[in-house]
């Protein structure tokens, strides 16, 4: 396993025979290149919208480093799997639908403006640092090391603008020193890839605890009204379903009992097909509240079987060891409702399903090639995924644009269970 990016690892004496050195100078020389993008871009924005201000068409391009800020934190969270192998979640809330909904949804976060604090330190410290430490830690070495090659072609040179070598002994003095100093090197570039790393993560990865008690507070309001909702579905069904085919089954048997020979025999054989209706009906209800292939073979089995079951054609890949139980059974009927939703609504004519677990985070996905046009907020089936979703400390998202295609992802926070 290769060890991560925090301060245990720098401080292992063993630092150079792993790869967190490479891993750092990796992390230190793109964070340098987006820094100077960043920076240049934000220079350009500030000074057009500054200058343009008093005609108004300025102040919109104020607001770009706002909205900026967002697709920038993402691009941060991905650049941490250089120097970290654990997943960076994303701490903004699913959006509204629309450019106008998302813009609403992503100002009243504090994580939004967190990440543009973020910017601003890449841009104007975190940035130029890199590069100072990029060009010190890696090019100045490589240059000396270099030194034999520019003395053997020119005769004599001045190394690094004050250093004067006019013979190759010098110049390999000058390439062991640069060696040296290349060795050293690693030690404060990975101090400092890893400082920003953790930074970045403090910044951009956490959660406010405010909106996430409010979150979990109505979450579990509405999970109490859904479940109280299912409770009523299934006395309704055992009701309605399997306890009128029990009556009628008991009625059967009772005119068996005082009927004479064919004719009894005829009510028996009546009886015992609503005994399997009953137990089909049963069956059924039993498998919408918890399957048992789930708990037997686990979620790509039982995936398997919803499959099995669409009336619309459905390609399965999911690749996943057995995981906690609550994990399985909300991962499983993101699945159900997913594909319940393919079927009914979407008018589709494939749909596929894909499941993988990266280090401790499930994600679940299901597309389809439908019209698309689907929204969280229009019906309670994804609503009530969502909270289903959030009380196992996952997200739930979904883009479905007019016309298609669809995608519901889930990312749930996992260990894998023991066999």
């Amino acid at each position: 396993m290769r060890p991560n990016g925090s301060w245990q690892a720098v401080a292992r004496k063993d630092l150079l025979a792993t790869s967190l050195p490479l891993r750092a100078l990796a992390y230190l020389v793109t964070g340098a290149v987006v820094g100077v993008v960043v920076l240049a871009s934000l220079v350009v924005s500030l000074t057009a919208g500054a200058l343009l201000t008093v005609f108004l068409v300025g102040v919109p391009l104020l607001a770009v480093p706002v909205v900026a800020a967002v697709p920038l934190g993402a691009l941060e969270r991905r650049r941490l799997r250089i120097m970290d192998a654990e997943p960076a979640p994303s701490p903004h809330r699913p959006a509204r639908p629309g450019p106008r909904g998302w813009l609403g949804t992503r100002l009243r976060e504090q994580a939004t403006w967190r990440a543009l604090a973020y910017t601003g330190l890449l841009a104007v410290v975190l940035g130029p640092i890199e590069l100072i430490a990029v060009t010190y830690g890696l090019l100045v070495p490589l240059v000396m090391i270099c030194a034999p090659i520019s003395v053997a072609e020119a005769g004599s040179i001045v190394l690094l603008k004050f250093w004067p070598l006019d013979s190759l002994a010098e110049a390999f003095a000058a390439a062991l020193l640069g060696i040296a100093v290349l060795v050293l090197a690693a030690y404060p570039i990975t101090a400092l890839a890893t400082a920003h790393a953790l930074l970045a993560r403090l910044l951009l990865t956490k959660a406010e605890s405010g909106e996430r008690l409010a979150e979990l507070t109505r979450s579990r309001s509405r999970l109490v009204e859904a479940f109280e909702a299912e409770r009523r579905r299934i006395e309704r069904d055992l009701h309605d379903g399997a306890q009128q085919r029990l009556v009628a089954l008991t009625m059967t048997l009772g005119l068996a009992k005082v009927s004479p020979g064919e004719e009894a025999a005829q009510l028996v054989a009546r009886a015992h097909e609503e005994a399997k209706l009953a137990l089909a009906e049963i069956r059924d209800l039993i498998r919408g509240i918890h399957p048992r292939i789930l708990v037997d073979r686990g979620l790509p089995a039982a995936v398997a079987e919803l499959a099995d079951r669409s009336p619309v054609p459905v390609e399965v890949d999911v690749d996943v060891p057995r995981l906690p139980g609550p994990v399985e059974s909300v991962a499983y009927f993101v699945v159900s409702e997913g594909l319940a939703n393919v079927a009914k609504h979407s008018g589709a004519e494939r749909a596929w399903v894909r499941g993988r677990l990266d280090g401790r985070q499930l994600t679940v996905e299901i597309r389809d090639d439908g019209v698309g046009g689907a929204d969280v907020t229009a019906g309670t089936g994804l609503a009530g995924l969502a909270d289903r979703v959030s009380v196992v400390e996952g997200r739930l998202m979904l883009a479905s644009p007019p016309g298609g295609p669809t995608l519901l992802r889930a990312e749930i926070e996992c260990l894998p269970a023991l066999p």
